[in-house]
Protein backbone atom coordinates (compact mmCIF):
# COMPACT_ATOMS: atom_id res chain seq x y z
CA UNK A 1 0.00 0.00 0.00
CA UNK A 2 2.64 2.43 0.86
CA UNK A 3 4.47 1.68 -2.59
CA UNK A 4 1.45 2.59 -4.19
CA UNK A 5 1.09 5.71 -2.28
CA UNK A 6 4.37 6.79 -3.05
CA UNK A 7 4.01 6.15 -6.41
CA UNK A 8 1.31 8.20 -6.94
CA UNK A 9 2.93 11.10 -5.32
CA UNK A 10 5.89 10.45 -7.89
CA UNK A 11 3.44 10.59 -10.43
CA UNK A 12 1.52 14.08 -9.05
CA UNK A 13 4.66 15.68 -9.02
CA UNK A 14 6.19 14.37 -12.68
CA UNK A 15 3.15 15.45 -14.42
CA UNK A 16 3.94 19.33 -12.98
CA UNK A 17 6.78 19.31 -14.95
CA UNK A 18 4.22 19.50 -18.17
CA UNK A 19 5.00 22.32 -20.67
CA UNK A 20 1.43 23.86 -20.68
CA UNK A 21 0.78 26.25 -23.50
CA UNK A 22 -2.25 28.57 -23.48
CA UNK A 23 -3.62 29.99 -26.41
CA UNK A 24 -4.15 33.58 -25.99
CA UNK A 25 -6.33 35.89 -28.61
CA UNK A 26 -4.35 38.53 -29.85
CA UNK A 27 -6.61 42.02 -30.29
CA UNK A 28 -5.60 44.33 -33.26
CA UNK A 29 -3.38 47.10 -31.65
CA UNK A 30 -4.74 50.01 -30.18
CA UNK A 31 -2.67 53.43 -30.53
CA UNK A 32 -1.85 54.91 -26.66
CA UNK A 33 -1.64 58.45 -26.87
CA UNK A 34 -0.21 59.96 -23.81
CA UNK A 35 -0.81 63.50 -24.20
CA UNK A 36 -0.57 65.43 -20.78
CA UNK A 37 0.59 68.82 -21.16
CA UNK A 38 1.55 70.45 -17.87
CA UNK A 39 3.20 73.95 -17.37
CA UNK A 40 5.56 74.03 -14.50
CA UNK A 41 4.74 77.36 -12.17
CA UNK A 42 8.06 79.60 -12.57
CA UNK A 43 8.32 78.67 -16.17
CA UNK A 44 7.84 79.60 -19.52
CA UNK A 45 5.74 76.12 -20.05
CA UNK A 46 7.32 76.15 -24.03
CA UNK A 47 8.97 72.70 -23.65
CA UNK A 48 6.08 69.77 -24.24
CA UNK A 49 5.85 66.31 -25.06
CA UNK A 50 3.22 63.80 -26.82
CA UNK A 51 4.01 60.21 -26.77
CA UNK A 52 2.33 57.66 -29.17
CA UNK A 53 2.65 54.18 -28.87
CA UNK A 54 0.10 51.03 -29.47
CA UNK A 55 -0.77 48.19 -27.22
CA UNK A 56 1.23 44.93 -27.49
CA UNK A 57 0.22 41.36 -27.02
CA UNK A 58 -0.08 39.44 -23.42
CA UNK A 59 3.73 37.92 -23.72
CA UNK A 60 5.31 41.19 -25.26
CA UNK A 61 8.41 42.75 -23.35
CA UNK A 62 8.46 45.57 -25.65
CA UNK A 63 6.12 48.77 -26.17
CA UNK A 64 5.69 49.50 -29.76
CA UNK A 65 6.36 53.31 -30.90
CA UNK A 66 4.68 55.03 -33.55
CA UNK A 67 6.58 56.90 -35.79
CA UNK A 68 6.00 58.80 -38.71
CA UNK A 69 2.49 60.59 -37.17
CA UNK A 70 1.54 64.35 -37.67
CA UNK A 71 1.13 65.90 -34.19
CA UNK A 72 0.20 69.68 -33.41
CA UNK A 73 -2.10 71.72 -30.54
CA UNK A 74 -4.55 74.61 -31.81
CA UNK A 75 -5.45 77.56 -29.67
CA UNK A 76 -8.54 77.78 -30.57
CA UNK A 77 -9.00 81.44 -29.44
CA UNK A 78 -5.96 82.50 -31.42
CA UNK A 79 -5.69 79.84 -34.05
CA UNK A 80 -2.03 79.16 -33.08
CA UNK A 81 -0.53 76.23 -34.17
CA UNK A 82 2.33 74.04 -32.05
CA UNK A 83 3.54 71.50 -34.25
CA UNK A 84 5.25 68.65 -32.07
CA UNK A 85 7.90 67.12 -34.17
CA UNK A 86 9.04 63.55 -33.80
CA UNK A 87 12.39 62.37 -32.01
CA UNK A 88 13.18 59.98 -35.15
CA UNK A 89 12.13 56.38 -34.21
CA UNK A 90 11.00 56.99 -30.69
CA UNK A 91 7.45 57.64 -30.88
CA UNK A 92 8.03 61.06 -28.70
CA UNK A 93 7.00 64.10 -30.16
CA UNK A 94 8.47 67.18 -28.60
CA UNK A 95 7.22 70.89 -29.08
CA UNK A 96 10.05 73.74 -28.05
CA UNK A 97 7.43 77.18 -28.81
CA UNK A 98 4.29 75.97 -26.64
CA UNK A 99 2.33 79.05 -25.25
CA UNK A 100 0.25 78.01 -22.08
CA UNK A 101 -2.79 80.58 -21.44
CA UNK A 102 -4.51 79.77 -18.52
CA UNK A 103 -8.69 78.74 -19.46
CA UNK A 104 -7.62 78.70 -23.02
CA UNK A 105 -9.35 75.66 -25.23
CA UNK A 106 -6.82 73.84 -27.16
CA UNK A 107 -7.12 71.14 -29.61
CA UNK A 108 -5.20 68.49 -30.28
CA UNK A 109 -4.66 66.42 -34.01
CA UNK A 110 -2.81 63.46 -34.76
CA UNK A 111 -2.44 61.99 -38.24
CA UNK A 112 -1.73 58.60 -38.85
CA UNK A 113 -1.76 56.13 -41.18
CA UNK A 114 -4.58 58.00 -42.86
CA UNK A 115 -6.81 58.25 -39.42
CA UNK A 116 -7.39 61.70 -37.57
CA UNK A 117 -7.49 62.01 -33.91
CA UNK A 118 -8.42 65.03 -32.04
CA UNK A 119 -9.66 66.15 -28.92
CA UNK A 120 -9.97 69.69 -27.04
CA UNK A 121 -9.42 70.95 -23.89
CA UNK A 122 -8.88 73.47 -21.17
CA UNK A 123 -5.94 74.64 -19.59
CA UNK A 124 -6.30 74.96 -15.51
CA UNK A 125 -5.12 77.04 -13.15
CA UNK A 126 -3.19 75.31 -10.55
CA UNK A 127 -2.98 76.96 -6.38
CA UNK A 128 0.27 76.97 -4.82
CA UNK A 129 1.80 74.46 -2.52
CA UNK A 130 2.20 75.67 0.89
CA UNK A 131 3.18 74.44 4.45
CA UNK A 132 4.04 70.69 5.00
CA UNK A 133 2.96 68.68 7.85
CA UNK A 134 4.52 65.88 9.38
CA UNK A 135 3.11 63.62 12.40
CA UNK A 136 3.55 59.97 13.61
CA UNK A 137 0.35 57.66 14.24
CA UNK A 138 0.10 54.58 15.93
CA UNK A 139 -0.58 51.77 13.09
CA UNK A 140 -1.48 47.71 13.75
CA UNK A 141 2.17 47.02 13.10
CA UNK A 142 3.63 49.83 14.24
CA UNK A 143 4.07 53.70 14.01
CA UNK A 144 3.37 54.84 10.44
CA UNK A 145 4.44 58.65 9.11
CA UNK A 146 1.77 60.71 7.61
CA UNK A 147 2.37 64.12 5.64
CA UNK A 148 0.47 66.76 4.56
CA UNK A 149 0.76 69.64 2.25
CA UNK A 150 -1.81 72.44 1.80
CA UNK A 151 -3.04 74.39 -0.54
CA UNK A 152 -5.72 77.47 -1.29
CA UNK A 153 -9.03 76.75 -2.82
CA UNK A 154 -10.31 79.37 -5.25
CA UNK A 155 -13.95 79.66 -4.05
CA UNK A 156 -15.12 81.37 -6.56
CA UNK A 157 -15.39 78.18 -8.89
CA UNK A 158 -15.98 74.38 -8.59
CA UNK A 159 -12.44 72.84 -8.74
CA UNK A 160 -10.81 69.27 -9.10
CA UNK A 161 -7.59 68.34 -8.84
CA UNK A 162 -4.70 65.53 -8.94
CA UNK A 163 -2.45 65.07 -6.53
CA UNK A 164 0.59 62.71 -6.66
CA UNK A 165 3.53 61.18 -4.54
CA UNK A 166 6.39 59.20 -5.38
CA UNK A 167 8.70 57.93 -2.61
CA UNK A 168 12.65 57.86 -4.19
CA UNK A 169 12.02 54.17 -2.21
CA UNK A 170 9.11 53.32 -4.41
CA UNK A 171 8.88 52.56 -8.26
CA UNK A 172 4.97 53.44 -8.57
CA UNK A 173 3.82 57.16 -7.30
CA UNK A 174 0.70 57.31 -5.28
CA UNK A 175 -2.41 59.35 -6.96
CA UNK A 176 -5.34 61.04 -5.30
CA UNK A 177 -8.11 62.99 -7.40
CA UNK A 178 -9.53 65.92 -5.42
CA UNK A 179 -13.14 67.59 -5.63
CA UNK A 180 -13.90 70.94 -3.83
CA UNK A 181 -16.93 69.96 -3.16
CA UNK A 182 -16.84 70.25 0.71
CA UNK A 183 -13.96 72.46 0.71
CA UNK A 184 -15.33 75.89 -1.77
CA UNK A 185 -12.76 78.36 -0.88
CA UNK A 186 -11.27 76.45 2.07
CA UNK A 187 -7.74 75.41 2.44
CA UNK A 188 -7.20 71.46 1.24
CA UNK A 189 -4.45 69.17 1.24
CA UNK A 190 -2.60 66.17 -0.28
CA UNK A 191 -1.84 63.03 2.21
CA UNK A 192 0.64 60.90 2.35
CA UNK A 193 0.66 57.66 4.71
CA UNK A 194 3.40 55.33 5.03
CA UNK A 195 4.46 52.96 7.53
CA UNK A 196 7.77 52.02 6.52
CA UNK A 197 9.35 55.64 5.48
CA UNK A 198 11.87 56.78 7.51
CA UNK A 199 14.07 59.95 8.11
CA UNK A 200 15.78 60.84 4.77
CA UNK A 201 13.88 59.37 2.06
CA UNK A 202 12.65 61.95 -0.44
CA UNK A 203 9.04 62.38 -1.26
CA UNK A 204 8.20 64.41 -4.57
CA UNK A 205 4.67 65.85 -4.61
CA UNK A 206 2.57 67.35 -7.17
CA UNK A 207 -0.38 69.22 -7.56
CA UNK A 208 -2.64 69.71 -10.99
CA UNK A 209 -5.88 71.74 -11.81
CA UNK A 210 -7.68 69.38 -13.92
CA UNK A 211 -10.92 69.79 -15.63
CA UNK A 212 -14.24 67.74 -14.46
CA UNK A 213 -13.83 65.55 -16.98
CA UNK A 214 -10.51 64.59 -16.37
CA UNK A 215 -11.27 63.70 -12.71
CA UNK A 216 -13.74 61.64 -13.48
CA UNK A 217 -11.52 59.44 -15.90
CA UNK A 218 -8.60 59.28 -13.66
CA UNK A 219 -11.10 58.23 -10.82
CA UNK A 220 -11.92 55.48 -12.22
CA UNK A 221 -8.27 54.48 -13.52
CA UNK A 222 -7.19 54.73 -9.84
CA UNK A 223 -10.01 52.27 -8.86
CA UNK A 224 -9.50 49.96 -11.40
CA UNK A 225 -5.77 50.11 -10.49
CA UNK A 226 -6.50 49.87 -6.85
CA UNK A 227 -9.64 47.74 -6.38
CA UNK A 228 -8.16 44.58 -7.73
CA UNK A 229 -6.58 43.62 -4.43
CA UNK A 230 -3.02 43.55 -5.65
CA UNK A 231 -3.96 40.58 -7.91
CA UNK A 232 -1.84 39.95 -11.06
CA UNK A 233 -5.41 38.23 -12.82
CA UNK A 234 -7.44 40.42 -11.77
CA UNK A 235 -9.85 42.12 -15.08
CA UNK A 236 -10.47 45.63 -15.29
CA UNK A 237 -14.63 46.13 -15.93
CA UNK A 238 -13.89 47.49 -19.05
CA UNK A 239 -11.60 49.58 -21.63
CA UNK A 240 -11.52 52.70 -20.62
CA UNK A 241 -12.05 55.65 -23.70
CA UNK A 242 -10.76 59.07 -22.69
CA UNK A 243 -11.65 62.29 -24.65
CA UNK A 244 -9.81 61.24 -28.02
CA UNK A 245 -12.03 61.32 -30.67
CA UNK A 246 -10.68 58.77 -34.13
CA UNK A 247 -12.85 61.00 -36.30
CA UNK A 248 -12.81 58.39 -39.29
CA UNK A 249 -14.11 55.70 -37.02
CA UNK A 250 -15.63 56.45 -33.89
CA UNK A 251 -15.68 52.99 -32.36
CA UNK A 252 -12.04 52.14 -33.25
CA UNK A 253 -10.75 55.01 -30.10
CA UNK A 254 -7.49 55.21 -28.87
CA UNK A 255 -6.20 55.04 -25.50
CA UNK A 256 -5.28 57.57 -23.00
CA UNK A 257 -6.51 61.53 -22.44
CA UNK A 258 -5.85 64.66 -23.65
CA UNK A 259 -5.17 67.24 -20.94
CA UNK A 260 -3.80 70.39 -20.04
CA UNK A 261 -2.98 71.84 -16.67
CA UNK A 262 -0.39 74.17 -14.61
CA UNK A 263 1.56 72.72 -12.01
CA UNK A 264 2.67 72.70 -8.24
CA UNK A 265 6.00 70.95 -7.01
CA UNK A 266 7.80 70.31 -4.09
CA UNK A 267 10.48 68.10 -2.97
CA UNK A 268 10.10 67.23 0.90
CA UNK A 269 13.06 65.44 2.92
CA UNK A 270 11.34 63.07 5.34
CA UNK A 271 12.43 64.35 9.07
Amino acid sequence: MKKIILLFILMIFSSCQDKIDVNLDTATPKLVIDANLVWQKGTLGNEQTINLTTTSDFYGNDIPKVSGAVVYVTNISSNEVFNFIEIPLTGKYICTNFVPIINQNYKLTILNNGTTFTATEKLFATPAIGNVEQITLPGLTGDATQIKFFFQDNGSEDNFYLIKFKNSTKVIPELNALEDKFFQGNQMFGLYFDDKIKPGDELDMSLRGISQKYFNYISKLINIAGGNNGSPFSTPPATLRGNIINLNNNEDYPLGYFSLSEIDTKNYIVQ
